[in-house]
């Protein structure tokens, strides 16, 4: 219903978002007062622009004038706040645009919003191995590391520092497919000798993992995951954000109440 005011919410939006600088200058005065030449400063818009806006600004009642100074009335402090919201959506969307397909269903629980501030690594042509490198730059900065899914394709390439950082007293913890288990421990018995005798790798089967892989680090969580048909890592995005910490605590811990000891899998013995 829009009452004595006939502009569609759409024109406003339209209005903010034909010039990045009137959502920057929005925002700045929703953080406190400031003169023209303030806004001028921090936008780099022409003195005419500027006076421009204000005044579209001022006809919307989203700022106030108080001699050389302008400030945020609090329905301007609401639109800006609101689309800072939607610029940092929009930015999330266009990060993950690409490698969406490749990361967890939204059944599993993750969701867009958790990829906000993410560090995406994106294999390409030129940088193949981005996400393994990703990963194992994470790897050198943990002192615990668990992980679940099919870990083929990131943990291979790994293999060397993988087993040093564990016989070095990295307490790690893998849930594997028996199949996967398998063709490691018979593929590099060498490498799987030692961290398996040291005490530090404990290894779990689960018969029914995810095709993407959850890592786990002191700090921040790694989600990898997998193009099907070339069999290497095509993303790895990693972050600090706590409700993707959360999710990624929780979907580790369901597959773990499920999984059974390494040692009870007559077939690898």
């Amino acid at each position: 219903m829009l009452s004595r005011n006939t502009r569609s919410p759409i024109d406003d939006i339209e209005f903010l978002a034909r010039s990045d600088h009137r959502v920057t200058a929005l925002v700045a005065l929703a953080e406190r007062p400031r003169s023209r030449a303030d806004l001028q400063e921090l936008t780099e818009a022409s003195t005419s622009t500027i006076g421009r806006t204000l005044r579209e600004f001022e006809h919307r009642r989203w700022i106030r004038r108080d001699g050389h100074q302008f400030e945020a009335t609090q329905l301007g402090a609401f639109v800006a706040s609101g689309m800072q919201d939607l610029i940092e959506l929009i930015e999330t969307e266009q990060t993950l645009r690409d490698v969406w397909q490749w990361l967890p269903p939204e059944a599993s629980g993750f969701t867009l919003e958790m990829g906000t501030d993410a560090v995406v690594t994106e294999a390409s042509i030129d940088d193949p191995y981005g996400p393994v490198n990703r990963f194992a730059s994470l790897l050198r900065e943990t002192d615990r590391f668990r992980f679940v899914g099919f870990d083929v394709a990131l943990l291979e390439p790994c293999k060397d520092e993988l087993s040093r950082r564990i016989v070095d007293g990295m307490d790690t913890e893998i849930i594997d497919p028996p199949s996967v288990a398998r063709y490691i421990i018979s593929t590099y018995s060498e490498h799987c000798a030692e961290p398996l005798e040291s005490g530090h790798l404990t290894v779990r089967l689960h018969d029914d993992l995810p095709a993407y892989g959850v890592s786990l680090f002191d700090d921040r969580i790694g989600i990898s995951g997998y193009n099907a048909n070339s069999g290497t890592v095509q993303v790895f995005l990693d972050t600090d954000a706590p409700d993707a910490r959360e999710w990624a605590e929780s979907t580790y811990d369901s597959y773990r109440r499920e999984a059974r000891p390494l040692a009870l899998e007559t077939a690898i013995e």
